[in-house]
């Protein structure tokens, strides 16, 4: 990757870090304010949605390296699958961002209505016919899947990654920490498997994710909004599909198929917020386990008498990395390691 595109990352960032705290203030000014669930005392006092600034954030790094290397570096053949990318992703910042002002105001958006719209918002990478239809499948070997894999895999695996990354979520810096972490490891991978380009994308969206986790770690300032975990996950799908490493990002996306089943198994009506004691230490709020945030508080019960909010983020961020080094040990062979 040529130096001069590093600009493009530290775009990212440093707007990031002039508007983020701009965001906040104008929150709080308009009264955009969300609960903070997960504290003894839930004021309406953070602000919302503060994720549209790193989608933003996001798009300008990515379009400023469009530019540097059409106008320096000279040549640019993936700019296709780029604005089919950034397509993919404004959309569903789009669609998230509606369903975080209406879930101000009302309910929200439906989750079939919102499942919906993800299909949908999958159509510019099936139109430009993006990924490979060759596929490796474990006990079938290798297998031509033709239009399937464009009109029927890509819709899933946009649709999917968009709307489990939204479970696993409501607890301060848990979005935007898997999010560094996962993008970082899927960055690595499309660097090791010769998508530089790819790598550089993904850089872009954690460059500006890390100066949003400072401001969203405990104790919250900002929140993310459905804005940037429905970006966060369609930018993993997005990538998976592009680099053909489709098999990797599902094994380090295991926390949040977990996820989906424990979601699956109280009907999708229960959520991951604790029961908060007195002394802002936490409870599990069920009587069974509904979301990997309650698994972590039930594991850390074990070691720990009082379990806090931020324990339960380290436990998921720790658990994460793990996976991502198993995915390295196990896919090792074709990522050329």
């Amino acid at each position: 990757m040529e130096t001069i595109l590093i600009i493009s990352i530290l775009l990212s960032f440093v707007l990031t870090l002039y508007a983020l705290p701009k965001w906040i203030k104008k929150c709080r000014e308009v009264g955009f304010l969300w609960e903070d669930m997960n504290k003894v005392h839930k004021h309406k006092n953070i602000a919302a949605s503060g994720g549209i600034i790193v989608v933003i954030s996001f798009i300008v790094g990515v379009l400023s390296y469009i530019a540097i290397k059409t106008f320096i570096i000279g040549g640019n053949g993936e700019i296709t699958q780029i604005f089919a990318l950034l397509t993919v992703i404004l959309i569903l910042a789009l669609i998230g961002f509606v369903d975080d002002i209406l879930g101000w105001t009302f309910r929200g958006l439906s989750i079939r209505f919102r499942l919906f719209l993800a299909f949908m918002a999958s159509i510019p990478l099936v139109v430009i016919n993006a990924g490979s239809k060759i596929v490796e499948i474990p006990f079938l070997g290798v297998i031509d899947l033709g239009f399937y894999y464009p009109l029927l895999l890509i819709p899933i695996g946009i649709a999917g990654a968009t709307t489990t990354y939204n479970f696993l979520a409501g607890f301060n810096g848990l979005e935007s920490g898997q999010g560094i972490i996962i993008i970082s490891f899927l960055s690595l991978v499309a660097y090791l498997t010769g998508s530089g380009w790819l790598s550089i994308i993904g850089l872009c969206m954690v460059a500006s994710l890390i100066v949003f986790y400072f401001y969203n770690k405990v104790p919250a300032k900002v929140f993310p909004g459905d804005i940037l975990t429905y970006s966060i996950g369609a930018l993993i799908a997005c990538m998976a599909i592009l680099g053909n490493f489709e098999k990797i990002a599902v094994f380090v996306f295991i926390p949040y198929i977990i996820e989906t089943f424990l979601k699956v198994r109280g009907n999708l009506t229960k959520q991951s917020f604790a029961k908060v004691n007195g002394d802002s230490s936490l409870e599990i709020p069920y009587g069974k386990i509904y979301g990997m945030t309650h698994l972590s508080l039930l594991v850390l019960k074990k070691f720990k008498n009082k379990v806090y909010e931020k324990d339960v983020v380290k436990l998921i961020h720790c658990t994460q990395i793990i996976i991502c080094i198993l995915a390295l040990i196990i896919f090792r062979g074709s990522l050329g390691i």
